[in-house]
């Protein structure tokens, strides 16, 4: 048994009409911009046995196909029809609207709205979305143990330990699930909600002397895991307060490009 995802990239606008030509750049989206546009991407997870021949789980022309003619007419047109519409109830009738599309059976449908927000309707619960944005802050930290040596310290975090500290342009990913029966979370009250409890207290901060959680005697060390803990920990009550019943999934936490934590994995 294999999971298979496919991501089909998207130009719409809102002038355009529901006419969707394939055009010849598909890394890029289909069809090319003209004029203004909205840009989105749709990824595709579908699960079963592969072919024992091919070794294909499905030909992803045919996912390609299936989106192009079940979902992005129905987006467009949308598009045209209200375009304020909150589109979290709209990805989950997408998701049923895709899946006797496939030859396969799909397990998930995301929708990159932009660059940081997502909404992902899984097959096997229809009534929530996982709602993914993005944010960022800046911070200096120091990686220090209060009860090892310095040269203990030194030895273990290397550069990390500089005394004065050094900065992070941080990136933070917030997953929540979203109940759809009734009023629901919002990206805007999301939004809201990151920035008065985290973005606030952490952006532009030395983490060891001016905040409590991460004090240099009296607080944890501001490592890349404790980081996104801590996050996690301050998030889920706010989330969980917000507007419907939403439900704080992880939070993921870069400290570079090339290093990241997640909690709870």
């Amino acid at each position: 048994m294999v999971e298979l995802s496919r991501t089909v990239r998207a130009n719409l606008g809102g002038a355009h009409g529901v006419d969707l030509p394939q055009g010849s750049n598909g890394h890029a989206g289909q069809p090319a911009i003209a004029g203004l546009g909205t840009y989105y991407e749709f990824k595709v997870s579908c699960k079963g046995e592969p072919e024992p021949k091919t070794g294909y789980l499905v030909n992803i022309k045919l996912i390609d196909q299936a989106v192009r003619q079940s979902v992005l007419p129905r987006v467009q047109h949308e598009l045209v029809k209200n375009p304020s519409q909150n589109p979290a109830p709209l990805v989950s009738e997408l998701a049923k609207q895709l899946a006797p599309n496939l030859p396969v059976p799909l397990i998930a449908l995301r929708w990159n709205l932009s660059p940081t927000l997502s909404l992902e309707s899984h097959m096997d619960a229809p009534t929530e979305v996982l709602l993914r944005q993005r944010y960022e802050f800046a911070a200096a930290h120091r990686l220090n143990v209060p009860d090892l040596s310095p040269e203990k310290n030194a030895e273990i975090f290397g550069k990390c330990n500089n005394p004065s500290g050094h900065g992070h342009n941080y990136q933070v990913e917030v997953c929540v699930r979203v109940d759809l029966s009734g009023d629901h979370l919002s990206a805007h009250e999301l939004d809201t909600i990151i920035d008065s409890q985290l973005i606030e207290r952490f952006d532009h901060k030395h983490l060891n002397t001016d905040t409590v959680e991460f004090a240099e005697k009296t607080g944890l060390n501001p490592s890349v895991e404790n980081i996104a803990r801590v996050s996690y920990d301050i998030l889920k009550p706010a989330i969980a307060a917000g507007s419907g019943n939403p439900s704080l999934k992880y939070v993921t936490i870069w400290e570079t490009p090339k290093t990241s934590c997640t909690y709870p994995a």
